[in-house]
């Protein structure tokens, strides 16, 4: 659940403790999944909170809406599929918390954004399994 991380750290740390790929994947998914309708609920609270209680909360609320606006045109352009994908990237900046902070920036509606954050986080999921069951395979 640790963001950046997110399960793209947490399959390859489940099957190194010695969980198969396949369950280290589910419950990597399972965990990513937990905190997504938190974000898109109160982020916006917990942003305008960290912007008047700090200079340096401020700041980094400030990095966060920079990072949601970044990606908000890619989504916008795609909408549902577009959110799928920003989460789907196995890459650094992307993935749920991402596509969760995108989504609520864009007001995008929860019945919308949950199931895209999750089809995106299979996604992901599928990817991370396949190449880190492929590492191990080399081993």
């Amino acid at each position: 659940m640790i963001p950046v991380v997110e399960l793209r750290g947490a399959i390859p740390a489940g099957v190194a403790a010695g969980l198969p790929v396949f369950w280290a994947a589910l419950i990597s998914i399972a965990g990513n999944m937990i905190p997504v309708p938190f974000v898109l609920f109160f982020i916006r609270k917990i942003l305008n909170w960290m912007e008047k209680k700090s200079s340096f909360l401020a700041g980094l609320a400030r990095k966060l809406r920079d990072k949601a606006e970044s990606n908000k045109d890619r989504v916008l352009k795609y909408e549902f599929w577009g959110l799928v994908l920003l989460v789907a990237i196995p890459l650094p900046g992307t993935g749920a918390y991402t596509g969760a902070l995108v989504a609520a920036m864009m007001d995008m509606q929860f019945k919308r954004a949950i199931p895209a954050i999750f089809v995106g986080v299979i996604i992901a999921g599928i990817l991370v399994g396949l190449a880190t069951g492929g590492f191990i395979a080399i081993l």
